[in-house]
This record gives structure tokens, C-alpha cells and sequence, in this order.
């Protein structure tokens, strides 16, 4: 399972160091309004159910620390050949083509020891920020 904080479960995007501070920080300035995980590795293998609409979710940093809160705008899942150039394009990372967008996520994926084809299953995500930091996020908001 995910770690929770204060019964929300977490957002850790990417893996720790450089990435994980890059996107979080793109999140938080609102570029980054969507990401992309693999349903077989990352939900199946961690016993996790779907996001939904609705559900906040608590971004955190290398060390499990709260660093925005985020709420799930949309789901969907889909063929990895399938995801959509509009759903590469919100997740903000600078690809400049829905190939360049599926080259890197492979890349990222296959590091992760995940092989990616065609027809994996990606679970695309979408949010918004509710707040950044902690100072803007009462016991209300995690759900305490």
C-alpha cells in the first residue's frame, strides 16, 4: 500500500532526487496538471485501487513530506499506444510530441524495470492544486 497522511493517500511523483523536485515543483506552479502510472506495476503490485474524482491526495517529497495537496479531476485508463497528446501535453514536462512524450515514459518505465508496449494499461490522472505547502492545509482538507 501507499503511505497515507492523515488518511489521504500520497502523491510521490517520479523517482527521488532531481525528478521528483522538478515535478513537484511544476505542479505547484500549475504547469503540471496530470500524470501517468502503470496499472499492472504500480496499482496491481501495490495493492491500490483507482484514483477517483473527487479524491485529494497529499503530494509529498523525498522523505514522505507533505508538499501540496491535490485533488483528482479525472481517470482513465488506457492502451499506453492510445494516451492522448492532450493528456502528454498537461502533464507539463516539456515533451514537444505525443512520440517524445511515450519515448521518455518507456525510458522512465523500463529504468524502473517495467516493460512497456502498445498495449499496457496507463492510468491517466488528472488534478488540481487545492493548495501548496502545508501552511494553506487544514486537518479539514486531510480528511483529520
Amino acid at each position: 500500500m501507499w503511505p497515507r497522511i492523515g488518511g489521504l493517500r500520497t502523491l510521490a511523483l517520479g523517482t527521488p532526487g532531481e525528478m521528483r523536485a522538478n515535478l513537484n515543483t511544476l505542479v505547484l506552479a500549475g504547469v503540471k496538471t496530470a500524470t501517468a502510472g502503470l496499472l499492472t506495476s504500480e496499482y496491481a503490485d501495490e495493492n491500490e485501487e483507482l484514483e477517483h474524482v473527487g479524491e485529494r491526495l497529499v503530494l509529498v517529497d523525498d522523505h514522505d513530506a507533505l508538499v501540496g495537496l491535490v485533488e483528482v479531476t479525472g481517470v482513465e485508463v488506457v492502451r499506453f499506444a492510445d494516451v492522448s497528446w492532450d493528456f502528454a501535453r498537461s502533464e507539463g514536462e516539456g515533451d514537444r510530441s505525443i512520440e517524445e512524450w511515450r519515448e521518455g515514459h518507456r525510458r522512465y518505465w523500463a529504468r524502473e524495470g517495467f516493460a512497456v508496449d502498445d498495449h499496457s494499461q496507463v492510468v491517466c490522472i488528472r488534478f488540481r492544486l487545492v493548495s501548496a505547502g502545508d501552511g494553506g492545509i487544514s486537518a479539514g482538507d486531510l480528511g483529520t
